[in-house]
């Protein structure tokens, strides 16, 4: 199976391409190229801008770091249509730790509800928000998730640079 160039996540179906990366959808492929633009920003650039956020302020609660990307698993099904999600959060552990108890109870009251995927990957998210639940990122130090975030957010500046230099 194929696996997204920007989010890791298995494409069964399409996707899209660039060159010889695959993407899962216009999204993915979008911050990909922005990565790409943020790569010719200096590394210790972007190793500050990686730590000013891990050590800043909790986007969400406005609390005190360590801040880092934190990730929540959910599926929802009606009976022949399921739709499951993995939608990161730059967050305190706290905040993170929040939505991914949230995306466990909705996955386990919602999840079950279609069949086949219902039935296949409901008890696939709830061990992924589980795991994601007792094995959070090392808050000693930024993980790669938050360096891929802030390089795409480095990236997105670059290209709002240069497109406004064109103007």
């Amino acid at each position: 199976m194929a696996k997204c160039s920007y989010c890791g996540t298995g494409i069964l179906f399409g996707g899209k391409r660039t060159g010889e990366q695959r993407f899962c959808n216009t999204a993915c492929q979008q911050r990909g190229a922005l990565i790409a633009l943020s790569l010719q920003v200096p590394d210790p650039v972007v190793a500050k801008n990686v730590w000013d956020v891990h050590q800043g302020r909790c986007p969400k609660c406005k609390g005190p770091g360590p801040v880092d990307v934190h990730t929540s698993y959910k599926v929802m099904s009606f009976l022949v249509l399921t739709r499951w999600s993995n939608t990161p959060y730059l967050s305190c552990r706290a905040c993170g730790l929040k939505q991914q108890m949230s995306g466990l109870a909705v996955s386990l009251f919602l999840g079950w509800w279609g069949i086949p995927w219902g039935l296949i990957m409901t008890p696939l998210q709830i061990g992924r928000n589980l795991s994601a639940a007792f094995s959070c990122p090392d808050p000693a130090k930024p993980s790669p998730k938050l360096e891929k975030l802030v390089r795409v957010n480095i990236g997105a500046k670059a290209a709002r640079s240069a497109a406004a230099a064109r103007a």
